[in-house]
């Protein structure tokens, strides 16, 4: 058994979309509500951080150090983490620092976590001199990677994909649809499908282009497969990555996300966020209507999270 912190609400539920899946004319829609995992507004990194605080706390951590972007739910969620486990938590974010603080940037003030500022290109040297300078101050330092995505973060998505299959009874759908970036969520979906059989995994990536991801996700399927001792064989195309949707970048809307998160908000009472859910639900609404499901069919779209995003000043005035 692998070590682990226990604080997720889990299982999260598996509801029914019937008003938007009638609005769409099929195929038969459900959602997992892993915006619902209980941690400071929830989302899918609140699984992966119960198995990275166990292993942080059976090294004897007490600061965890991570980054994301200035609106990250990674880190947003972790500096949550580290407080509800009595841990320190720097974050570094990649800048330019907001004139107030608004959305999970708020959220990491509000929870005690200390944050750096950097850009892009010097995001990772200011992570290892953050850890080092932890370090000489006499703190045991833990260093979490982006988005949560290694091997142990992704052990509990396929943990995750287990939990659905009993949910449901052996009566899963067809597909699982969800947002991709760092590759840690799909990896355990779609280790959990080739190994326990089940639905196609389909990424909707939001930023990377699909052969970037499909090679980050490949390298940490093998890391994980060796993790649980289960050696799997599968090929890079094996892994289901569509980057038709990325538009104009990360975190830059554009009219199909806004009505994405208009009509899931309208038919179902369900919010997404701008950055991840909102885009990968833009792109399962435009593969719906182009054909791409068969109407007798049911797929399931995976929830990550990130409703915070919606109160950033950045797209307040746009959705």
């Amino acid at each position: 058994m692998l070590p682990r912190e226990e604080f997720a609400h889990l299982p999260t539920p598996v509801e029914g979309l019937p008003h938007l899946s009638k609005l769409l004319g099929g195929p038969e829609l459900l959602i997992k509500r892993d915006d619902q995992t209980g941690l400071a507004f929830g989302g899918n990194k609140t699984r992966k951080l119960e198995y990275l605080l166990g292993e942080a706390r059976a090294k004897g951590a007490t600061r965890l150090l991570t980054t994301g972007a200035a609106q990250s739910n990674h880190c947003r969620q972790t500096a949550a983490a580290a407080a509800r486990s009595g841990l320190d938590c720097t974050l570094v974010l990649v800048g330019p620092q907001p004139s107030r603080p608004s959305a999970n940037y708020f959220l990491d003030q509000l929870l005690g976590a200390e944050i750096i500022w950097t850009d892009r290109e010097t995001r990772d040297l200011t992570l290892e001199q953050a850890c080092r300078e932890a370090e000489e101050n006499g703190a045991v330092p833990y260093l979490i990677p982006y988005g949560g995505s290694n091997a142990l973060g992704a052990y509990a998505y396929f943990s995750a994909y287990q939990e659905l299959r009993d949910q449901m009874a052996g009566e899963l759908p067809d597909w699982i649809v969800f947002a991709s970036s760092s590759g840690g969520t799909q990896t355990g979906l779609f280790l959990g499908s080739v190994l326990l059989s089940g639905p196609r995994v389909l990424g909707i990536s939001v930023d990377e282009p699909a052969a970037i991801l499909q090679g980050k996700i490949a390298g940490i399927t093998r890391d994980l497969s060796a993790l649980i001792k289960q050696p799997v064989e599968f090929d890079v195309d094996d892994i289901l990555v569509n980057d038709a949707y990325t538009g104009e970048g990360y975190g830059i809307m554009n009219d199909r996300d806004r009505e994405a998160i208009h009509l899931f908000a309208e038919t179902e009472g369900v919010l997404l966020d701008p950055v991840y859910t909102g885009r990968a639900a833009g792109g399962l609404l435009d593969l719906i209507r182009r054909g791409f499901f068969n109407r007798d069919q049911r797929v399931l779209f995976w929830h990550t999270g990130g409703t915070p995003g919606l109160f950033a000043d950045r797209y307040l005035a746009h959705i």
